[in-house]
């Protein structure tokens, strides 16, 4: 299994690179993802090439991504970082209220998020995120460090799936069941 130091972004976006990866997850059938579309108002359309040239945004959108992985469904944004610390004012509140919604609706809820100078990648649970954003709320810091994360939950490549977010994915059910468990052996 690759890591993300043996291919790198080499140029691409990183929204690129995680449509590619649905796209090999979706031909294996493996999970069935799509990109969320920002819909917008176009203000200004050049006649000649029916291109629009200026619009605004609708309305807020949720997140990026959403679908199901082998029957459960999934949600999350991509985000990317050029430094180590990442700050909270780049996930906005409708977003963390849409996520926290879809898990309350038995979905699971996440970011991947890439950091550019340290060329790595991470899926962040929303039980993570939720810790962070309640310590924002109650007046600590409004941001998260690399050294708060959770680094098991790296992101690696394997083979063509270039973002292979499975992997992690897999890793927090495991991590939701556990708990769950000790919450039933405690209320016993």
């Amino acid at each position: 299994m690759g890591t993300w130091h043996s291919r790198g972004l080499r140029g691409s976006t990183l929204e690129e690179l995680i449509n590619h990866t649905n796209d090999r997850y979706r031909e294996k059938k493996l999970a069935l993802i799509q990109k969320v579309p920002t819909p917008i108002t176009p203000i200004e359309i050049d006649k000649a090439s029916r291109h629009i040239t200026l619009a605004y945004f609708d309305q807020k959108s949720t997140v990026d991504y959403i679908g199901a992985v082998q029957g459960i469904p999934v949600c999350f944004d991509a985000k990317e970082s050029a430094v180590s610390t990442f700050p909270l004012q780049n996930i906005h509140p409708h977003q963390m209220r849409f996520m926290r919604e879809f898990e309350g609706q038995g979905g699971i809820a996440f970011i991947i998020l890439y950091y550019t100078a340290l060329n790595e990648m991470y899926y962040i649970p929303l039980a993570d995120l939720n810790r962070f954003w309640e310590r924002m709320e109650a007046g600590g810091r409004k941001s998260f460090t690399y050294e708060e994360i959770d680094r098991s939950f790296q992101i690696r490549s394997h083979r063509d799936m270039l973002v292979h977010y499975l992997e992690p994915l897999q890793k927090d059910l495991e991590r939701r069941d556990a708990n769950q468990a000790q919450g039933t052996d405690k209320s016993r």
